[in-house]
């Protein structure tokens, strides 16, 4: 086959072919395994920035966690309404057919999507200009407003308030659905807030008594 390469194309590839090499051919039987379905007990809502990518993080293998990844992490609250609704068409898919038994939201540092919600910088734009990523991230517009107003808007002591509040935003909202808020009082789901520090590598879980993000060692 003759395909049109670029050197961004061709180092993906050359990635596939190790990838065929090792990480496939090891693990023949677990891909095996996986021909039949999947069953991951852990659903991981993650941001979509390259840097972080929850399978390298939890060095999980295939089939171990069904991801979702978008902007900032985020989860929009429960609207029963026509739409296209991605981020709780995966909620519904893990939680109702695959059962996941831990739901994770992981927020990170230097986040650009929390950023832009700290500074607004986008508000105004057309969609296609950065309108949607503003709509995204008006999600976070209630959070924000103690934040810029006891931090400021700019600076990473401001950025890391917003990032985490990001995280808190998303279990909330996610207990606004139906089907979560059930699974949860019945014990046979668990809702976690976790942040993963870019900076030096280490990923933090969230306290809901107290709020706090605490570095797991």
């Amino acid at each position: 086959m003759t395909i049109d390469t670029t050197p961004e194309f061709d180092h993906l590839l050359s990635g596939y072919r190790r990838f065929r090499e090792t990480g496939w051919a090891r693990r023949r039987e677990r891909w095996a395994q996986l021909r039949e379905g999947q069953q991951p007990e852990t659903m991981i809502i993650a941001c979509s920035d390259s840097r972080v990518d929850p399978a390298q993080i939890f060095d999980v293998d295939p089939g171990e966690m069904f991801v979702v990844r978008n902007v900032a992490a985020m989860v929009p609250p429960f609207e029963p309404v026509a739409g296209h609704h991605g981020v709780s068409a995966a909620l519904e898919f893990a939680v109702q057919v695959l059962k996941v038994k831990e739901l994770i939201v992981m927020g990170h540092g230097m986040c650009g999507g929390c950023r832009a919600a700290l500074t607004q910088e986008l508000r105004g734009a057309e969609p296609g200009e950065g309108g949607f990523i503003a709509d995204w991230i008006a999600m976070l517009d209630e959070a924000r407003g103690p934040i810029a107003a006891s931090l400021g808007t700019t600076g990473r002591t401001a950025e890391r308030a917003m990032e985490e509040a990001g995280v808190k935003v998303s279990l909330a909202n996610l207990r606004t659905f139906p089907c979560i808020r059930r699974k949860e009082r019945e014990g046979t789901l668990r809702l976690r807030g976790a942040f993963f520090a870019i900076s030096d590598g280490v990923l933090h879980l969230l306290d809901e008594a107290s709020g706090v993000f605490d570095p797991v060692t």
